[in-house]
C-alpha cells in the first residue's frame, strides 16, 4: 500500500495529476476504454484570445467539466472541444495599443499587412494564455481537437458560409443607417452596444412654423424637446403622434429648421411618445435609429452632419464645420440662445450607446455595409425551441429569446478592421467562385459570424468528417445570459440552415457571477477576482468545489471567498479520512476486493451507512440530469462529513472485523468516484493510492455509482 501524506498540499499534487490524464489520453474520446460507447459532447463557448480567466469562466468550466467528467465515469464517448475565438475589435484594440505605447505609432503607420504580421505575432505569445489556464482549474478538455476561428481549416467554414448565403440572395450590400464607433471606426449590430448613464439635459427648441401657417397656434412655432441639439442640423421633419390632439392641426404642415433656415415637415407616426417632453420630437434620420425608421415610412431624406470621425461635415452650416459632437452641441445651444431658439433646458438622466470594446460613445450614420437578411434565419431559429428540440435551462429565458426574433432586423456583418475574416472581394486571392460587388479592401466579417459557426466548424465542417458524425448535434451548451441573442440564436439558425440539424439539445444558462455587495466584477474597477489567484490559494478543487457549491438556481451568485475556504476545508476532511481508511486496512494482505453484498451480518451502523449512500447516489444523479450542481455539491458534502466521517468512521472504530474494513475501503472508493467530477485532482491522488482488485488506471474511467 501507498502511504498518504500527512497533509494535503495542492501545489504538490495539482500539476503531476493532470499530467498523468494528458499521459492517458482520456480526454480523447477516441482512446477511452471499449464500453464508452454512446457520444456525448460540449463546445466550449471559445473566449477571446484576448482574454484571462475569470470568474464567468471559472464557473461555466466547473460545470462543463462537472458534466463531461460525470458522463466519461458514466460510459458515454465524452468530447469536450477547446478552441479561442479571434475576437475582432477587442484583439485588435489590444495590439492598436500596445504599438502606440511602445512605438507612437497606428495601425496606419504600418499599413494592413505588416499590422496583421503584428497580430499574428502577438497571437503566438499571448494567444494561448486562457487556455493554459484552463488546464490549472482541471478541465478534462480534448486539446489535440483545439481550434481557433482564424485557423486555416475554419477559415474554409467561414467562407463556404459566405459563398452560400450570398448565392441564396440572402447576403446584400447597401446603405443603411448603422452603429458607428468613431474610436475603432468601424460599424456595430445592436447586440454589441453597451449603454452608460449619463446625467444630461433636455433642450426644448422652438422650431417656427413656415409663414403660411402661423396662426394656426397660439404660439407661432412648435417645441421639440431633444438630448441631442447639436444633430438639429440634419432634421428633416418634425413628429407628433396621430393620437396627439394638442397637434392635430398642424401635421401636414410646414416648420422652419432653426439655424439652417431650411422648410421641414411636421408629421405624424406612432413611434412618437406624446408623453416625451412636450410630445413632438425632431427628425434626424441620419443618426437616430428610431428617426430613421421614420423616414422610411414617410419617405424622408438622410442628411447628414456627422462624420466617421465624429466630426460635423460639410452638409452643415458653415460656422459648425470640422467640430466635434460636442464642440458643436456647445456651439448650437449658443446659437441657439442667441437667437431667441430655446424655449428651456431641464436635467435629465438617459443611457447613451458606447462602444462594447472601447466604451467610446457611438453614432448613428448612413454607411455602405453588408447584411444577412433574418426573416427566414430567425424563423428556424425560433422553430426548435417553440417545438422543445432545443430546450432552454432555465425555461424562462426563453421568452427574451421570442421576443427578440420577433424584432430582429437584418444583421450587419462587415466590420472596417484589419483582424478577422476578410468579406472575399473581386481582385483577392480569397475570391469564391462568384463575383460579389466591390467593397472595402479593410472590410472583415462581424466576429459573431464565424462564431455562429461553432458546433459544425469545429467538427470539421464543410467536410463530412467522422466527427462531425459521431458528435453533432452536441448535447449540451453552457454560457452567459449576455449572449443569447448574439451567439446562442445565431448557432441554432447556423446549424438548422447548414446541417439542417440543430446544434445542440439544451441552452444552459449559468449565474452570472458578482461581487458580495451584487456588483458586477470588473477588474478595471478593480472589484474582479482572479481565479488563478484562489487556485494558487486554496488550489483548483477548493475553488472548483467552493463555486459549484454556490450554484442553487439563482440567476446571480454573490461571490464569497467563504466558499473556497470551506472547499479547502472539505478537501483536507477527505484526505484526512482517506488516510485513516487505508490505516485501517493495511493489514489486509494484497488488493482487497470493493465488492459489497447485502448481509444479515451488518450491524445497524453498517446498514445506515450503506442506505444513506444509496440515498446520496440517487439524489446525485437527479440533480446533476436537472444542472443542479449546487444541490448535488451540498448532499455529497454533508454525506461524506457527516453521515461518514462524523457517523460511521466514529463508530467503526468499535469495530476491528474484515467487513467493516471492507465497507469503509467502499464507501471511500464511491464517495471518490462521486466527488471526482467536482474535485478531480484529489480524488485521483486519493484513487491511485488505493489497494484494491481491477483498478482502472485512472478514475476518471472508473464506473459511475448505481
Amino acid at each position: 500500500m501507498k502511504e498518504l501524506p500527512k497533509v494535503y498540499e495542492p501545489k504538490k499534487v495539482e500539476d503531476k495529476i493532470y499530467s498523468l490524464w494528458l499521459k492517458s489520453g482520456f480526454f480523447n474520446p477516441d482512446k477511452l476504454p471499449r464500453r464508452h460507447k454512446k457520444p456525448f459532447c460540449i463546445v466550449i463557448p471559445p473566449p477571446n484570445v484576448t482574454g484571462e480567466l475569470h470568474m464567468g469562466h471559472a464557473l461555466n468550466a466547473t460545470i462543463q467539466d462537472i458534466l463531461v467528467r460525470w458522463k466519461r465515469m458514466a460510459g458515454f464517448k465524452t468530447l469536450w472541444l477547446p478552441g479561442t475565438d479571434h475576437a475582432g475589435i477587442a484583439a485588435q484594440n489590444v495590439v492598436e495599443k500596445e504599438l502606440l505605447k511602445k512605438e507612437g505609432k497606428t495601425r496606419f503607420d504600418l499599413g494592413r499587412e505588416k499590422f496583421i504580421e503584428r497580430m499574428w505575432q502577438w497571437m503566438e505569445k499571448y494567444g494561448d494564455i486562457i487556455l493554459n489556464q484552463f488546464k490549472k482549474l482541471g478541465c478534462s478538455l480534448d486539446w489535440s481537437r483545439t481550434r481557433f476561428t482564424l485557423d486555416r481549416e475554419y477559415e474554409k467554414a467561414v467562407k463556404e458560409a459566405f459563398l452560400h448565403y450570398y448565392q441564396k440572395g440572402w447576403i446584400y450590400r447597401g446603405k443603411r443607417v448603422i452603429n458607428w464607433c468613431p474610436r475603432c471606426q468601424t460599424s456595430l449590430s445592436d447586440l454589441e452596444i453597451e449603454y452608460k448613464e449619463e446625467k444630461g439635459k433636455l433642450w426644448y427648441i422652438k422650431y417656427p412654423l413656415a409663414k403660411k401657417y402661423t396662426g394656426l397656434t397660439c404660439a407661432n412655432y412648435i417645441v421639440v424637446a431633444t438630448t441631442r441639439p447639436e444633430t438639429m442640423l440634419g432634421d428633416t421633419a418634425v413628429a407628433v403622434n396621430p393620437k396627439d390632439k394638442r397637434y392635430k392641426n398642424l401635421v401636414g404642415k410646414k416648420a422652419i429648421l432653426p439655424l439652417v433656415n431650411r422648410e421641414i415637415p411636421i408629421i405624424a407616426d406612432n413611434l412618437v411618445d406624446p408623453k416625451f417632453g412636450t410630445g413632438a420630437v425632431k427628425v434626424t434620420p441620419a443618426h437616430d435609429l428610431a428617426d430613421y425608421e421614420i423616414s422610411l415610412r414617410h419617405n424622408l431624406e438622410l442628411c447628414q452632419v456627422i462624420d466617421e470621425n465624429g466630426k460635423i461635415n460639410q452638409s452643415a452650416p458653415l460656422p459648425y464645420q470640422g467640430l466635434r459632437v460636442l464642440e458643436a452641441r456647445e456651439k448650437v445651444i449658443e446659437d441657439l440662445k442667441k437667437q431667441n431658439f430655446l424655449s428651456k433646458v431641464e436635467p435629465w438622466k438617459h443611457s447613451i450607446p458606447v462602444c462594447y470594446r472601447c466604451g467610446t460613445t457611438l453614432e448613428i450614420l448612413p454607411s455602405e455595409q453588408w447584411f444577412l437578411k433574418m426573416k427566414e434565419l430567425a424563423k428556424m431559429a425560433e422553430n426548435p425551441v417553440r417545438k422543445g428540440k432545443i430546450k432552454f435551462h432555465p425555461k424562462s429565458f426563453e421568452k427574451g429569446y421570442f421576443d427578440w426574433l420577433k424584432n430582429i432586423k437584418d444583421w450587419c456583418i462587415s466590420r472596417q478592421i484589419w483582424w478577422g475574416h476578410k468579406i472575399p472581394i473581386e481582385g483577392s486571392e480569397d475570391v469564391l467562385d462568384y463575383n460579389p460587388p466591390t467593397t472595402r479592401q479593410g472590410d472583415v466579417l462581424d466576429t459573431w459570424f464565424s462564431s455562429a459557426l461553432w458546433p459544425f466548424a469545429t467538427l470539421g465542417w464543410p467536410k463530412k468528417t467522422r466527427d462531425l458524425k459521431n458528435f453533432y448535434p452536441t448535447d449540451v451548451l453552457s454560457t452567459d445570459r449576455g449572449i443569447i441573442n448574439l451567439w446562442v440564436a445565431r448557432m441554432i439558425f447556423s446549424g438548422m440552415e447548414f446541417m439542417k440539424k440543430i446544434p445542440f439539445k439544451t441552452v444552459l444558462i449559468h449565474a452570472t457571477v458578482l461581487t458580495r455587495e451584487g456588483k458586477r466584477m470588473s477588474k478595471s474597477l478593480g472589484t474582479g477576482i482572479d481565479p488563478i489567484n484562489l487556485i494558487e490559494k486554496y488550489g483548483a478543487d477548493a475553488t472548483r468545489f467552493g463555486i459549484a457549491y454556490q450554484i442553487m438556481g439563482g440567476q446571480d451568485i454573490r461571490f464569497v471567498e467563504d466558499n473556497i475556504v470551506m472547499g479547502r476545508k472539505f478537501c483536507n476532511k477527505l484526505w484526512n479520512a482517506s488516510r485513516f481508511v487505508l490505516m485501517q486496512i493495511e493489514k489486509c494482505r494484497g488488493q482487497t476486493s470493493t465488492a459489497v453484498r447485502r448481509s444479515n451480518l451488518y450491524t445497524s451502523a453498517d446498514k445506515r451507512i450503506l442506505k444513506v449512500l444509496d440515498k446520496t447516489i440517487k439524489s446525485v444523479n437527479r440533480d446533476l440530469e436537472r444542472f443542479r450542481f449546487g444541490p448535488a455539491a451540498h448532499a455529497l458534502y454533508n454525506f461524506f462529513w457527516h453521515d461518514f466521517c462524523d457517523i460511521y468512521i466514529e463508530k467503526s472504530k468499535e469495530q476491528k472485523d474484515r467487513k467493516t474494513k471492507k465497507i469503509l475501503l467502499y464507501i471511500l472508493l464511491t464517495s471518490l468516484k462521486l466527488l471526482h467530477p467536482f474535485i478531480p485532482f484529489i480524488t485521483e491522488e486519493i484513487y491511485q493510492k488505493l489497494p484494491i482488485k481491477n483498478k482502472k488506471k485512472c478514475l476518471m474511467v472508473e464506473d459511475w455509482p448505481s
